[in-house]
This record gives C-alpha cells, sequence and structure tokens, in this order.
C-alpha cells in the first residue's frame, strides 16, 4: 500500500527535475550556436581576449593574472567546502534513528515510508557530492593554470626541455585550462543550485515541483542578455 501513498513523489519530482533540465538543454545550445545571447558564451569569448592581453603584456600584468585566478580558486573552494558540509550533514541524518525524522514525515504530502525517507536523503546527498566533484576538479584546472599563465612565450634560443616546454604552453592552452576550471564551477554551482529544490522534497514534493518552476525564469533572467535594454539608445544620441 506504501506505493499509493508515494504518487505525488513519483510525479511530482520527476517533473520538477525535468524542467530545469529541459531549460539547461535549451541553455547549452544557445550557448553553442548563439553565444553572444548568452551570459556565458560573453564571459568565455572576454576571458579568451584578457588571457590574450596578460600574456601579451605579462610583465605588468602577472600579478593581476594570479590574483584573478585566486580570486576563482577561492570561490570553487567556499562552494566545495558548503557541498561536503551539507553531505556529511545529511548522512548524519541518515545514519540517525528513525524517531529523529518521523515528525517532519508525518506533517508533509506524499510517502512517509522507509524506503522514500532513504530515496530523499541519498539524492540529495547524492547531487551536493557530484557538486563536491565538479568545484575540486575545478579547483585543479585552475590551480594549472596559475602556474602556466606566466610562462615567457618566447622560447630560449638553444634547445632544451625549457624551450620545448614554452613551446607547447600557448595562450590557446592557458585559455583551454581556464575554461574547463571555469566550465566545471559552473557546473557544480548548477548542481548546488539543482539540490535546492531537492532539499524542499523533505518536506513534500510539491514544494519540489514549485521550486524548479521559480528557479528557471530567475536563472533564464541570469543567463540570457537583454540586448534592447543595451541598444535602446540610438548612435549620436545622447541616452
Amino acid at each position: 500500500m506504501e506505493w499509493r501513498e508515494c504518487y505525488l513523489d513519483a510525479i511530482l519530482v520527476p517533473l520538477g527535475l525535468m524542467i530545469p533540465a529541459m531549460y539547461h538543454v535549451y541553455l547549452w545550445h544557445k550557448v553553442r550556436t548563439k553565444p553572444l545571447t548568452t551570459i556565458l558564451g560573453v564571459n568565455a569569448r572576454a576571458r579568451r581576449l584578457w588571457i590574450h592581453s596578460i600574456i601579451k603584456d605579462n610583465d605588468k600584468k602577472n600579478i593581476l593574472a594570479v590574483q584573478t585566478l585566486r580570486n576563482c580558486i577561492m570561490g570553487s573552494t567556499l562552494m566545495a567546502t558548503t557541498s561536503i558540509l551539507l553531505s556529511a550533514g545529511l548522512a548524519a541524518v541518515i545514519s540517525s534513528t528513525y524517531s529523529v525524522k518521523k515528525p517532519i514525515n508525518d506533517a508533509v504530502f506524499g510517502g512517509h515510508g522507509d524506503v522514500v525517507v532513504a530515496l530523499k536523503y541519498v539524492t540529495i546527498l547524492t547531487v551536493f557530492l557530484f557538486s563536491f566533484f565538479s568545484h575540486t576538479l575545478s579547483i585543479r584546472f585552475l590551480n594549472q593554470a596559475n602556474f602556466v599563465i606566466n610562462v615567457p612565450m618566447i622560447p630560449p634560443p638553444e634547445k632544451s626541455l625549457e624551450a620545448e616546454a614554452t613551446a607547447l604552453v600557448t595562450p590557446e592552452y592557458v585559455s583551454e585550462l581556464i575554461e574547463k576550471g571555469l566550465v566545471l564551477n559552473t557546473v557544480g554551482n548548477r548542481l548546488f543550485y539543482t539540490a535546492i529544490p531537492l532539499m524542499m522534497w523533505v518536506f513534500g514534493p510539491v514544494l519540489v515541483f514549485f521550486s524548479s518552476v521559480v528557479m528557471v525564469p530567475v536563472l533564464y533572467n541570469l543567463d540570457f542578455l537583454f540586448l534592447s535594454k543595451f541598444q535602446s539608445g540610438k548612435p549620436g544620441r545622447r541616452p
């Protein structure tokens, strides 16, 4: 009879996860086809120009490059630490006795059985762990870029291992490292955002669905450029 009590979980939770998943598929398509209409595409293009500018004038901008990458690493470290702390908290809740979770379960819609309760916490825990994994990989790539971004681009005159290594460290290689790190940072952040509606699952599947629906327009306004705001003024005319 337990399956009859969790029909709301079986319907609303997959729908709630499908809505942001479809939005991110649409966002990925726009980034691939029309990158300059999205914040992600414009930032990626600007970062490549920034890297070429840093490497071209490395003697004057080397400290700026290291400080900027350090700030990115600090952001990924903060999110990774938050994800693993929440994972540890959820693991403690899962290992606790059923009497601790029972007052919450009795006050919500959906299934209240042991299997459903375990599924809730394990799903949230898995999402936070993948977010932690993405942020740690992001830190790895950004640390690598931190070492190579200040390498001189002019190879030594004589053949040596240093000359071969310098020839391989091009602006395109540095850009690739930084892009991989920041893409993994974005993936980790989006997984963290996905875990927020899933946290509402503790209080019932209805909140999961409504949280996912509300999150999509919020992310849309953060991810896409509305060029009409910037093109409202005509050339030669003061705003």
